[in-house]
């Protein structure tokens, strides 16, 4: 009789076992645990001739492809199915990633500075679309007054960066990561009364795919603005108050950097300053002269 009650014992502690496992895997599932990646999006700027940029940003979204093929999307109408973020198919679904809504100060991300804007779980697969939604409470400082900037009339109020599926940068297994730029340059625009409108473009790239330049020039009194350019591309830095300056998200190639100088100082030029992914070139400490 002991036997068979031990015997019971252990049948019995079994079967807790198994429902207990199987309770915990349907619970993982329901979860999103199985199947799942991790993805981080950096905001950085490429920045300009302000003392303050503010973004009000709500919400941030992003449309996993999880079809084995996603190349048989690349001719989908991106913008439209970026229009409806609640609808799911198949094979295309939305994550909300949770931001914290609330205003950015862009430009405290300058110069090698970049900020996690979000990080979540999503659906394992391909990313298509990335969209970020805006709020009102945009604006920006120059010269300490502060200007309200606003989208043009009939606008959206979103902005769709759109991808290949393979942009995103695996640096662990099952976690992702992808920087943001947001271009102040091309967004932030001038109308002709001296008003400002916001026509905002982002930018996306990876450290490890991209080069950087850095370096230090000085005096501040010359009131230097930096720019990275050649053919194709155009990047642009403002130094810190102790001169140094960081330049992102560069593709392979030989460079000019051009600093513009003003307050009696001569701009000055460097030519030659080749980039390759994923190293930093140090262009050293550039003296301004008068």
């Amino acid at each position: 009789m002991k036997n068979k009650n031990l015997l019971l014992v252990a049948i019995m502690a079994f079967a807790v076992s198994f429902v207990m496992t199987a309770c915990n895997k349907n619970n993982s599932a329901e979860n999103g645990i199985v199947g799942q990646q991790q993805l981080s999006l950096y905001l950085t700027d490429g920045p300009g001739l302000f003392d303050h940029v503010y973004l009000d940003i709500q919400s941030v979204k992003v449309l996993v492809d999880t079809s084995s093929d996603t190349r048989k999307h690349d001719g989908m109408d991106w913008d439209r199915r970026g229009a409806n973020d609640k609808k799911n198919d198949s094979s295309l679904v939305w994550h909300d990633l949770g931001i914290t809504a609330g205003v950015y100060d862009i430009l405290q991300f300058r110069n090698g500075s970049d900020t996690v804007l979000a990080s979540a779980g999503i659906t394992k697969g391909s990313i298509r679309l990335i969209k970020i939604e805006l709020g009102t409470r945009n604006s920006v400082v120059k010269d300490s007054v502060t200007y309200p900037v606003a989208l043009p009339a009939g606008a959206l109020n979103y902005v769709l960066v759109k991808l290949g599926g393979r942009e995103c940068e695996e640096y662990q297994p099952g976690k992702s990561r992808l920087w943001l730029d947001f271009d102040i340059t091309r967004s932030i625009i001038t109308t002709v009364n001296g008003a400002f409108i916001l026509r905002p473009v982002f930018h996306f790239y990876t450290v490890s795919t991209t080069g950087s330049v850095a370096g230090r020039v000085g005096p501040s009194a010359g009131f230097p603005v930096v720019t990275v350019y050649n053919a194709t591309d155009t990047s642009y830095a403002l130094p810190n108050k102790e001169g140094f300056f960081k330049v992102r998200g560069m593709k392979d190639g030989t460079y000019k950097v051009f600093i513009n100088a003003s307050n009696g100082y001569i701009d000055t030029t460097l030519n030659n300053v080749v980039v390759k992914a994923p190293s930093e070139t140090s262009v050293g400490v550039i003296t301004l002269r008068k």
